[in-house]
C-alpha cells in the first residue's frame, strides 16, 4: 500500500489541509480501476471505519498478489469540513465560509477535459481545490463509490439510472434495503463523475455506461459507527470487488438484490407544516399504508389543539427519519420509498441540499 498526502493550501496565511490517499497497485492493467472515498460530509463516519477494515484485508491481498485492478482509497475526504466546529458541534456538511454543501458544486466537465481540473489551482479557494482534486482522482477510475450516511436510516444508495440494473450487484453485496434511481441532474460528486462519462463527446449524451459505476452509498445513520457493522460492510464491499474481478482469485456466488429500486420522483419527503416537538409513531424499516399515522408535532404544549398529526400520503417503506426532536417549520422528518410517484413537485437533481 502506497500512502501519500495531497496538500491543499488554506485561504489565510499559515493554514493548509492534508488529504491522505491510500493506493493499492493491481497486477492486471486491464482490470477495472476503483476509487472509494468517505466522509465528504465530514461528520458521516460509517464509511471511514468501513474503509479502515477493508484496507486491512486489501493489505493482506496485496501481499499475496491477489489485487487485479488498481484501488485508490480516500478514507477522510474532507479535512476542511472536519476542522469546522461551531459551539462544539461539528459542521461538516456545509462550508462555513461559502455556505455551500461540500457535496455540491463539483465541476461538470467531459472526461476529455479531466486534466483541466487541476490546472491553475491557485485561482480557486481551498474548498474548490479540494473538490477538483477529488474529482480528478475519481475520473481516473472505472468504479467510483462515495460513502455517506443519512441521519436515522436504512442502508440504501443513490444510483444513476445509467448504471442500473448493472449496479444491482453492489446493492446485493452491501445488503441494501433500497435503491433510489437518480436522474444525474445535480452537481453532487457521484453525479459529476457520471456527467463526465456520459458526455465523453461534449454535447452528446450516452444513455448507458457499461463497465462504469458512480454511486453514493448511504451506510445507515450517523450514529451507526460500530465495529460489527463496519466489518460486515467491509466484507460486503470485498464481495462486490471480488465479483467484479478486482480482488481475490475466485468470484463469490452471485446474490440477488431484493429491495425496491425506485426513481427519486417516488420518494415522499414528510415535512412539518409548523415547528415543534416531534413524536414519531413509526420507525425506519417499517412498511406503511396510505393514511397511517406517522408523526405528531406538538406545536403549543398544554393548549387545546396544540398538536398536528401527519399521515402517510401513500403506501411505502420508511427509509430515513430525522434524529431531531425539535424541528422548524418545513423541516424534513422522513423519506418514504413508494411504488408510485409523489404528488409533490420535485426539481431535477438531488432530494435535498
Amino acid at each position: 500500500m502506497d500512502v501519500s498526502e495531497i496538500i491543499i493550501p488554506g485561504d489565510t496565511p499559515g493554514t493548509e489541509w492534508r488529504l491522505p490517499v491510500l493506493r493499492f497497485k493491481g497486477r492486471d492493467p486491464k482490470a477495472p480501476k476503483t476509487y472509494i472515498q468517505a466522509a465528504l460530509h465530514a461528520g458521516e463516519l460509517p464509511g471511514t471505519v468501513l474503509l479502515h477494515f477493508l484496507c486491512e484485508r486489501l493489505r493482506q491481498a496485496e501481499s499475496q498478489g491477489a489485487i487485479a485492478g488498481d484501488i485508490t482509497i480516500v478514507p477522510q475526504a474532507n479535512p476542511i469540513g472536519a476542522a469546522q466546529s461551531h459551539f462544539g458541534e461539528l459542521q461538516g456538511r456545509f462550508d462555513l465560509g461559502s455556505r455551500t454543501n461540500f457535496n455540491r458544486d463539483f465541476p461538470l466537465i467531459s472526461i476529455v477535459d479531466r486534466a483541466t481540473l487541476i490546472e491553475d489551482l491557485d485561482d480557486y479557494p481551498a474548498t474548490d481545490r479540494l473538490k477538483r482534486k477529488l474529482l480528478h482522482m475519481a475520473l481516473g477510475a472505472d468504479l467510483v463509490l462515495d460513502l455517506h450516511c443519512d441521519d436515522e436510516s436504512l442502508q440504501y444508495a443513490y444510483i444513476d439510472e445509467a448504471f442500473w440494473p448493472e449496479a444491482a450487484d453492489l446493492a446485493a453485496a452491501l445488503e441494501m434495503e433500497a435503491v433510489l434511481l437518480s436522474d444525474g441532474e445535480s452537481s453532487a460528486f457521484e453525479e459529476a463523475v457520471g456527467f463526465a462519462w456520459k458526455y465523453e463527446v461534449p454535447g452528446e449524451r450516452r444513455p448507458r455506461l457499461p463497465g462504469k459505476l458512480s454511486v453514493t452509498v448511504e451506510l445507515r445513520g450517523k450514529r451507526d459507527v460500530d465495529p460489527v457493522l463496519a466489518k460486515s460492510d467491509a466484507d460486503g464491499l470485498w464481495r462486490f470487488l471480488a465479483a467484479r474481478g478486482i480482488v481475490g482469485d475466485e468470484k463469490p456466488a452471485a446474490t440477488a438484490f431484493s429491495g425496491p429500486a425506485v426513481p427519486l420522483d417516488n420518494v415522499e419527503i414528510i415535512r412539518t407544516p409548523q415547528g415543534g416537538a416531534v413524536l414519531f409513531h413509526r420507525d425506519i424499516g417499517e412498511r406503511i399504508a396510505e393514511g397511517d399515522l406517522l408523526v405528531t408535532i406538538v406545536t403549543r404544549p398544554g393548549q387545546p389543539g396544540g398538536s398536528i398529526e401527519l399521515t402517510a400520503p401513500q403506501d411505502g417503506l420508511i427509509l430515513t427519519r430525522t434524529s431531531d426532536r425539535l424541528v422548524r417549520r418545513r423541516g424534513d422528518l422522513m423519506k418514504i420509498a413508494c411504488d408510485e410517484p409523489s404528488k409533490a413537485s420535485r426539481k431535477a437533481g438531488t432530494l435535498e441540499n
